[in-house]
């Protein structure tokens, strides 16, 4: 009797760790038994049957700036990781998202276990910044799942055969979202304008653009007295969102992740760090303004490699600023105020923006197959080409 396939998979942040339960989750349905896993990730993919021999809270790190703070605690986890692999000698390793961790765990396992086939789930995007990792891509592993057909070309033109497996962002299932109930367990009147903040999911985040969101509403809640509040603290950085929103010198409602679709549904504006929530918020069809903010320092040194027009994704697929962008010194609370106030004030404004979001999602695939379970037949296509090269 053939044993099970060992599956490696490894996340370093809260979206890898989702993307990473979702394939566990798919792949054990495909194979049940059959199929065990090993790797790094973090509570949904522990759920899944993924245990991991270390926390990734430490590696949840973005700049130039903050890899280099972090870069002793990379350098560990990336030899924690790979010693996990030569241990365990899995059939194949899927690596997700976390460029600046996963490339360097590539190589590692590379190096050690040549033979094992590496896939990457979520490339580098390079359309916005830095175009040479499309190489130095292909030159570290043998295939990788992309989430948007816009993404391929790039890296297909180096020679990594590439699967579009599409975003779980465009996937996620709203049905269960109560916007009313939302409303009225917070006594918010049904027609009462609630601008939802969403902070970010990582610490550098929360440290950087909670004091900016925190002027720009204080701004907003002088010219409108009755405008409502909710903040949404992601799991990762609750506790810490939940103190910094405890001392605004106004009212807020804080809302755990359990709540964030039907906060999102029920916003008339939301303001919102770039990212993934930004493709959810679209979804949810609340218009919006995003933002971000470096470390001055990062910032000067990344500013150079930033070739893309837009930083957030269905601006990019529509090839307009659909969303209003303010990043890094656009990022006061002056401006930031200014948009979301011409948005709160303008029905219309926000009717056509939210019509021209959805639109956008069309663009990016919305109503492909589940992207988990499309990675999965892409992970068991590469073992079985892998080991009937061997077998030959």
């Amino acid at each position: 009797m053939s044993r099970p396939l060992k599956i490696m998979l490894v996340a370093a942040e809260a979206s890898g760790d989702v993307l990473g339960a979702g394939l566990a989750h798919a792949l054990k349905a495909r194979l049940g038994e059959d199929v065990v896993f090993v790797g790094v990730g973090g509570s949904r993919m522990a759920e899944a049957g993924v245990a991991s021999p270390f926390d990734i809270t430490d590696l949840s790190v973005l700049g130039w700036l903050e890899g280099l703070k972090a870069y002793g605690v990379v350098k560990r986890r990336v030899a924690d990781t790979t010693a996990l692999a030569v241990a365990e000698r899995p059939d194949a390793v899927v690596l997700i998202d976390s460029w600046g961790f996963t490339i360097r765990v590539a190589k590692a396992i590379r190096a050690a276990l040549p033979d094992v086939p590496l896939i990457k789930y979520v490339g580098p995007q390079v359309w916005a910044s830095r175009p040479g990792r499309a190489k130095t891509l292909a030159g570290a592993v043998d295939h990788l799942l992309a989430l948007y057909a816009f993404d391929a070309p790039w890296f297909e033109r180096e020679g990594l055969p590439t699967t579009v497996v599409g975003s779980q962002a465009l996937h996620v299932d709203m049905s269960r979202a109560d916007p009313a109930a939302f409303r009225a367990s917070r006594g918010i009147a049904a027609h009462a304008p609630l601008l939802l903040v969403l902070p970010g999911s990582r610490p550098s985040e929360i440290r950087l653009m909670t004091p900016v969101y925190e002027a720009a509403v204080a701004r907003l809640k002088r010219q409108d007295p009755s405008l409502e509040v909710a903040v949404v603290a992601a799991g990762t950085v609750a506790d810490d969102v939940t103190a910094r929103v405890a001392a605004w010198p106004f009212r807020a409602h804080v809302v755990p992740e359990s709540e964030k679709y039907s906060a999102m549904k029920a916003a008339t504006v939301a303001l919102a760090t770039s990212g993934t929530v930004s493709t959810e918020l679209a979804l949810a069809g609340a218009p919006m303004v995003i933002s971000y903010r470096f470390q001055p320092l990062s910032y000067a040194i990344m500013k150079p490699f930033f070739t893309g027009k837009y930083a957030t994704l269905f601006n990019h697929a529509a090839d307009e600023e659909i969303a209003r962008e303010l990043i890094q010194d656009d990022a006061t609370p002056e401006k930031l105020a200014a948009e979301v106030g011409r948005l709160l004030a303008d029905p219309d404004a926000r009717a056509g923006q939210s019509a021209r979001q959805t639109a956008a999602l069309d663009l990016m695939g919305r109503e492909g197959r589940d992207p988990s379970e499309i990675a999965a037949d892409a992970v068991l296509r590469v073992i079985a080409a892998k080991q009937g090269r061997d077998a030959r």
